[in-house]
């Protein structure tokens, strides 16, 4: 597929595999019958119960410590972010065809879903499953981090959108 995103064209490989996965660039996303197409783990990760890597919004590196002061977007004016490379982790460590969802897209991933909270692989989560056609996806309760401490208390997990505003979940 050629595919043309804030004025970049860029060649992306898709491939099907069984049971609907979807290869993109060597990471699989799976349909759920939503206006896009979800990852089937987190960035970092190697499974879907893998909590994957850590980051800060708009940054694309995972770090030790996590606060305002060293923070590279605090206080920064932005846009959306999503399909920017310089601050969408997703599109900088999987390339092309993948990016951070928008708050939309997070709403309806909400919205559309039947979310239950579970265990893979010993490790809790939500089974996030399409009203529309059965197929899911799990997100793991990966916490989040201040400082250089992990949190897996309230919430469990965040999850960011490529918005700028309200960007957590």
């Amino acid at each position: 597929i050629t595919a043309t995103y804030h004025g970049i064209t860029r060649q992306i490989t898709v491939t099907q595999k069984g049971a609907g996965l979807i290869n993109i660039n060597g990471h699989y996303a799976v349909d759920l019958g939503l206006s896009v197409k979800w990852a089937t783990c987190n960035v970092g990760a190697t499974s879907p119960e893998d909590y994957g890597d850590y980051f800060a919004w708009g940054e694309t590196s995972p770090k030790t410590s996590y606060t305002t002061d060293n923070s590279k977007t605090d206080d920064k004016s932005m846009g959306d972010i999503g399909g920017d490379s310089r601050y969408d982790a997703a599109t900088a460590n999987w390339g092309r065809g993948w990016r951070l969802p928008t708050r939309k897209e997070l709403d309806e991933l909400i919205d559309k879903c039947t979310w239950t909270w579970t265990k893979l692989n010993g490790v809790n989560g939500y089974e996030v499953k399409s009203k529309k056609n059965g197929n899911s996806i799990f997100l793991p309760a990966a916490g989040w981090y201040y400082d250089d401490t992990p949190n897996y208390e309230d919430p469990p997990s965040a999850y960011y959108s490529s918005t700028p505003s309200d960007n957590t979940y």
